[in-house]
């Protein structure tokens, strides 16, 4: 079993124990929604895989906020901040612009690019590198930047 979905059951043990109600409920879906992508791949999935479907969730609940916001109804942005909140826990910690754009500028020297030209190229092993640390649209207005 892998250690990102131990460390999820542990948590979600201490939060039942302090009784917890918000903080379990949170952690109780993100552990049925690794088991139903586990189920649909037929195989236990890697710490990686896992950090996938949690940062799935933490996106899909930014998009809930905002749209809860437009609506005028702070009540449940605020639930789901919370619940945003919880996830972030279990994510590595995001990389700051600064952490980016140092490895965009590696990457750019390493596959000498050039130009706009090499954007996908640079794109794509920036992105290898900062697997699940940085939002990619970050990293592309980065790239685009410095290559234009």
């Amino acid at each position: 079993m892998a250690g990102l979905l131990k460390k999820l059951q542990e948590e979600m043990k201490t939060a039942m124990k302090s009784g917890d109600k918000d903080r379990l409920s949170v952690i109780r879906m993100l552990i049925s929604e690794i088991k139903k992508v586990q189920i649909d791949k037929k195989k236990e999935l890697s710490d990686d895989e896992i950090i996938q479907v949690l940062q799935r969730y933490a996106k899909q609940r930014k998009e809930s906020i905002k749209q809860y916001r437009e609506a005028g109804r702070e009540d449940l942005a605020l639930k789901e901040e919370l619940e945003l909140k919880v996830v972030q826990e279990f994510l590595p910690q995001p990389l700051s612009e600064e952490e980016i754009e140092k490895i965009v500028d590696e990457t750019i020297s390493q596959l000498k690019a050039s130009s706009i030209k090499d954007m996908g190229r640079v794109m794509k092993a920036v992105m290898e590198k900062v697997k699940g640390r940085a939002d990619g649209s970050l990293v592309s207005s980065i790239v685009k930047k410095k290559l234009s």
